[in-house]
């Protein structure tokens, strides 16, 4: 992914800051969109995808943190870089531990906010391709027939063919018959992997 495929969104009150960040990143071949207040990005925040954002800590409608901590509570969080100033370095660990990826105190050097951009930009590109993997996978899931979807939750309780047998009412020959065809659908190579693959879009075979 390139800069420009990842728009960075600057979320600041202060117009000539806005300006001058939009100015600077789109020099450097980044795609850029200005919000003057959080509440105004907070709007929109919930339809984006491959962008990040850059926040200054202190702003008169919400602050930095508190824009962080919405997102987060909406399922909206991006790769964030908070901007602080002299004395807002707790403030700023806090954003951190609401899902900020790094703070940069002023005054900073045009290079450091590139840096961090360039690494934010990384980690938006690693999470949609994660989140690109997960939909892969649960559309392999929804793939499976009602066997081998019962079967399938026996294997990620932890049961061996035999007690999957007897629940269904199958021989185990036949169980392994539906977890080789399971195994083939979601292209999965070992056991292991197929429970990897389940666990981390949350399945859950209850349902």
């Amino acid at each position: 992914m390139t800069t420009a495929d990842t728009v960075v969104h600057i979320v600041d009150d202060e117009e000539a800051v806005r300006n001058s960040l939009a100015f600077l990143l789109s020099g450097a071949g980044f795609a850029v969109r200005v919000h003057d207040s959080a509440t105004q990005f907070l709007a929109i925040a919930g339809g984006i995808r491959n962008g990040c954002l850059i926040t200054d800590l202190r702003m008169p409608d919400m602050d930095g943190v508190e824009l962080l901590r919405k997102l987060r509570d909406a399922g909206a969080l991006l790769p964030a870089i908070v901007i602080t100033g002299h004395g807002d370095v707790q403030m700023a660990v806090e954003a951190m531990k609401n899902g900020a990826l790094d703070f940069i105190e002023k005054p900073f050097s045009d290079q450091v906010l590139i840096d961090s951009i360039a690494r934010a930009v990384e980690r938006a590109d690693e999470q949609v391709s994660s989140e690109a993997a997960e939909e892969l996978v649960r559309q392999r899931v929804a793939s499976l027939s009602e066997r081998e979807r019962q079967v399938l939750n026996g294997v990620v309780a932890g049961q061996p063919n035999k007690t999957i047998a007897f629940e269904l009412g199958i021989s185990p020959r036949t169980v392994e018959v539906y977890r080789a065809g399971l195994m083939g659908k979601m292209q999965a190579r070992s056991l292991a992997e197929l429970v990897r693959m389940v666990m981390d879009i949350g399945y859950d075979p209850t349902e």
